[in-house]
């Protein structure tokens, strides 16, 4: 049945319509990527991996989400050539996309195979390409405070929490001074 407005809710389960062969369902227990045992909060459906700082996906996750437009907007930088940048080693996080320099991205290629297409695909690092790169970078030093925060990838900061925080706190300073009772003194 309904479950508020539109969200499906379980109320009952047909054991009848049950196959008689069916085996019970074994959900994944460790992260596939990093051998990490999952997580799961009491409130939450979903399990996740708690290596956020060791656990490939996650960390190139998070530079993408960093990196998107609606949060840093880097021009120039996607998913292949972030993951090429963290299997080369030059970035770890975020912080380090700042830390590259021009020699160390001109001629940098790599090849993958495209899953829908089913080609090999090439990502290089071409003069025009790395510029590009730079300059996105230099302009993203200009975002607004509530886009930073959003980028830094808080877990349930989202857009508008974002705002409303860099609206209330006005600097990364402020916000990490504030105590647990202010934030939650912040409407919604």
């Amino acid at each position: 049945e309904k479950g508020g407005e539109i969200i499906p809710k379980i109320t009952a389960v047909d054991f009848t319509r049950r196959l008689t062969d069916a085996l019970p369902i074994r959900f994944v227990r460790r992260c596939p990527e990093c051998g990490t045992e999952l997580v799961r909060s009491e409130e939450e459906a979903a399990s996740y991996c708690p290596n956020s700082k060791g656990c490939p996906p996650q960390i190139k996750g998070r530079i993408e989400h960093f990196i998107s437009r609606r949060a840093m907007d880097i021009d120039s930088l996607g998913e292949g050539k972030i993951g090429m940048l963290y299997d080369q080693g030059l970035i770890h996080d975020a912080a380090d996309l700042y830390d590259l320099r021009a020699e160390q991205l001109i001629g940098l290629e790599k090849s993958y195979l495209d899953e829908e297409s089913g080609k090999e695909r090439k990502v290089s690092f071409r003069e025009k390409t790395v510029e590009k790169i730079l300059e996105g970078l230099r302009r993203s030093r200009e975002v607004p405070f509530e886009r930073v925060l959003f980028a830094l990838g808080i877990r349930h900061v989202g857009e508008t929490t974002a705002k409303k925080l860099a609206r209330a706190y006005g600097s990364l300073t402020a916000l990490i001074e504030a105590s647990e009772e202010e934030l939650q003194g912040l409407d919604e």
